[in-house]
C-alpha cells in the first residue's frame, strides 16, 4: 500500500464537530477499502488567500493515509460530491513525518532581531555623531 498526505478544506460555517464527522466519514471509506488513517491534525479555521465559493475562511485538516490507490480515489470522489468540502489535495509520500506537522509547530519568533534593533553594528560615540 502507498503512503499519502491528504489535506482538505471545509466551509467556514460548519462546526468543529461537523469537521470531525467528515474526518470519520472519510476514514470509514478508507478503512472499508482496505486502508488506514494514521495522524489526523485539525489546523483550525484559517483565512483563505482568495475567496472560494463565497467563503473567506476554511477549516483545514491534515490526514496521514496508508491505503491502496482505489481507496483514495473513492474518498476523493466522495469529497467532490460533498458540499462542505471546498478543496482537497492528496500527495503521495515515501514516509510520514514523525511528530507534529510544520503548521502545528510553535514558531519561536523571539530569536529574530526586530527591525529597530541594530545591535549587530558598532555604534559611534555620542560626540562624533552629527
Amino acid at each position: 500500500m502507498a503512503l499519502y498526505e491528504h489535506v482538505f478544506l471545509a466551509r467556514q460555517d460548519v462546526s468543529s464537530q461537523q469537521v470531525e464527522a467528515l474526518v470519520e466519514q472519510f476514514k470509514g471509506i478508507l478503512e472499508s477499502n482496505g486502508g488506514s488513517v494514521g495522524r489526523v491534525e485539525n489546523w483550525g479555521l484559517k483565512s483563505l488567500s482568495y475567496r472560494m465559493n463565497k467563503n473567506r475562511k476554511a477549516h483545514y485538516t491534515l490526514m496521514d493515509i496508508d491505503a491502496p490507490a482505489n481507496a483514495v480515489q473513492e474518498m476523493e470522489r466522495q469529497m467532490r460530491i460533498n458540499e462542505d468540502v471546498l478543496r482537497y489535495m492528496t500527495i503521495r509520500v515515501d514516509e510520514h513525518e514523525e511528530g507534529p506537522s510544520v503548521m502545528m509547530q510553535k514558531r519561536d519568533r523571539d530569536d529574530r532581531p526586530r527591525r529597530g534593533d541594530r545591535d549587530d553594528r558598532p555604534r559611534r560615540p555620542r560626540e562624533d555623531r552629527k
